[in-house]
C-alpha cells in the first residue's frame, strides 16, 4: 500500500543532515526503528525510492519526522533533500524492517547509521530507560556528529564520540576497534546494537566477537 506524505517544515541538523517533518497519513503505522521506502512525488523521481527511518514515535500522530543525510554525489534522492519546501510530496511504503530495541545495551553507529537508534533511544529517554545504555557514534570530523547536543543531555545514556578524519580533536580520534569495544562494554551479554555501511558493521562484528560477546547478542538490520 502506498502512502502519500505532505512536508510540513525542513531545517538543518549538521552542515549535510536534514530534519524533514510530514504530515502523517491515515494507516500509516510503524515501530522504533522501522523505516519505509519512499520516492519524491514528481515527475522523474517516482520510481527512484529509497528506505529511511522515522525518527517520530508512533503516538506522534499528526506527524512523521525523518533525519536524512544528503549525499549530492550520490545523484539520487538525498541529492534533492536541500532543496525539498513546505507542500512537497512523496510517496511511502508500508514501514518495515530496521532494527528493533531488544533491551538496554550497547548502541554503535557509523555516520547516518545512527537514525534507527534516534526513536529507540527517544522512546527510552521518555521512559526513564537509558540505565545501562552506551551510545558509541563514529564519525569523520565533528560538525558531522548527528544530533550530538540531544545524546548528550539524555540522562542515564553514556556516550563516546569517535572521529577519524580530526585528528585535533578532544574526542576519540580513531576507528572504532576491538580495544575501544573491549574497554568501553562491560556487559558482554547485553545486547549490541550495529548499524552504518556494511564494511563497518562487519567490521565491528568480528571485533565484538573476538571480545568475547556472544555472536546471538548482537543486533544488526536484517540480513545484515
Amino acid at each position: 500500500m502506498a502512502f502519500t506524505l505532505t512536508l510540513q517544515s525542513i531545517s538543518p541538523v549538521t552542515h549535510d543532515t536534514y530534519r524533514l517533518v510530514f504530515d502523517r497519513p491515515e494507516g500509516f503505522e510503524f515501530e522504533p526503528g522501522q523505516a519505509t521506502h519512499w520516492a519524491l512525488d514528481r515527475d522523474g523521481w517516482r520510481d527512484e525510492d529509497r528506505p529511511f527511518t522515522m525518527t517520530s514515535q508512533p503516538e506522534d500522530t499528526d506527524r512523521v519526522e525523518f533525519v536524512i543525510k544528503s549525499y549530492p554525489s550520490h545523484g539520487g534522492v538525498t541529492e534533492q533533500i536541500p532543496d525539498m519546501t513546505p507542500g512537497d510530496r512523496i510517496l511511502a511504503e508500508e514501514p518495515a524492517g530496521a532494527i528493533t530495541d531488544k533491551g538496554a545495551g550497547t548502541f554503535i553507529a557509523g555516520g547516518a547509521g545512527i537514525t534507527p537508534f534516534i526513536p529507540i533511544l527517544r522512546r527510552r529517554a521518555r521512559k526513564g530507560a537509558l540505565d545501562g545504555c552506551k551510545l558509541i557514534f563514529s564519525n569523520k570530523t565533528e560538525r558531522d556528529i548527528i544530533l550530538r547536543d540531544e545524546w548528550e543531555g539524555m540522562e542515564g545514556l553514556s556516550c563516546v564520540f569517535c572521529v577519524t578524519e580530526q585528528p585535533d580533536s578532544d574526542l576519540v580520534t580513531r576507528k572504532i576497534d576491538a580495544a575501544l569495544l573491549n574497554d568501553a562494554i562491560s556487559d558482554k551479554t547485553a545486547p549490541v546494537y550495529i548499524c552504518g555501511p556494511r564494511p563497518m558493521v562487519n567490521d565491528i562484528r568480528e571485533a565484538l566477537i573476538s571480545t568475547g560477546v556472544p555472536e546471538d547478542s548482537i543486533v544488526t538490520e536484517k540480513g545484515w
